[in-house]
């Protein structure tokens, strides 16, 4: 059972967000802050009195634009104490998700937040704390991998967004709170940012929560292949290589992506083969 403060700026979403919560039995309570002073005053509490003690809170759901410090600072404030609560992000704003889960976050949702949506932060928070010594400042393996903030009704955005759901020629991404399946066969490349992978199509791109690594196993039958320890890419999309005072590149649509020594050759044979039948 979960004791949790919400903190938003915004009262009508932060109202919201509280009954939301209060809906879900697995929270046993759910406070509200409407700023950072109040919010960072009421978790100092809960520090003095012990995650057990009386005033614990478990997870702290936040904003991340707010007047004076930002949900992002706080994070890093509670960073530094040695059984913090965890922290899930609820933000219109999905361009901060790579920053986010740097701070170990549990999930990252997007406003408008859908029900569906916050029950899977929920069971996320719920799964980590069920973790053995999973509240400690360094855990072994911070947050939670899966792919984020899930299907519509899921709402979440982009940035944590991906899963195949078992659709193996398309990947799930979040894009404007509407979860759409992406065909492997789109995309053209895809770039590691931090715990993420941003997806590239002709038609733009899509942010994902999932490590390169596993996407790179995962398409492997597909004819991706690995160029350097930031990129990925579709074989049959590489238009031109490129050698240039011993620094090998490749041309993939209008992106010129540099191939790293350790991958060089392994590529070359693999675009020579397929020259070739």
């Amino acid at each position: 059972m979960l004791r949790v403060l919400a903190v938003d700026d915004e009262k009508p979403l932060l109202e919201e967000l509280l009954y939301l919560l209060r809906s879900d039995p697995r929270v046993v309570s759910a406070e509200g802050a409407s700023d950072a002073t109040g919010a960072l005053r009421r978790i100092t509490r809960a520090l003095e009195t012990g995650a057990d003690g009386p005033d614990g809170i478990d997870v702290v759901f936040l904003d991340i634009h707010m007047a004076g410090l930002t949900g992002l600072d706080i994070a890093r404030l509670l960073a530094g104490f040695a059984r913090p609560p965890l922290v899930v992000f609820v933000t219109a704003h999905e361009g901060f998700a790579v920053q986010a889960f740097d701070l170990k976050a549990v999930d990252y949702v997007l406003k408008p937040v859908r029900p569906e949506r916050l029950a899977e932060a929920v069971r996320r928070a719920c799964d980590q704390l069920s973790r053995p010594a999973a509240r400690p400042a360094e855990p072994d393996g911070g947050p939670p991998a899966p792919a984020a903030p899930a299907r519509h009704g899921a709402g979440a955005g982009s940035a944590p967004a991906g899963s195949t759901a078992g659709r193996a020629a398309e990947i799930a991404v979040e894009l404007g709170g509407v979860t759409r399946f992406v065909p492997v066969a789109d995309i053209a490349y895809v770039e590691a940012q931090g715990d993420y992978a941003r997806l590239y199509t002709d038609a733009g791109s899509h942010l994902v929560r999932i490590p390169l690594s596993t996407l790179e196993e995962r398409w492997a039958e597909r004819g991706f292949v690995r160029i350097h320890r930031r990129h990925l890419v579709a074989l049959g999309r590489i238009e031109e290589l490129r050698l240039d005072s011993g620094t090998t590149s490749v041309r993939v649509g209008s992106a010129e992506l540099q191939v790293s020594r350790r991958h060089a050759r392994q590529l070359r044979d693999l675009l020579m083969r397929r020259a070739t039948g």
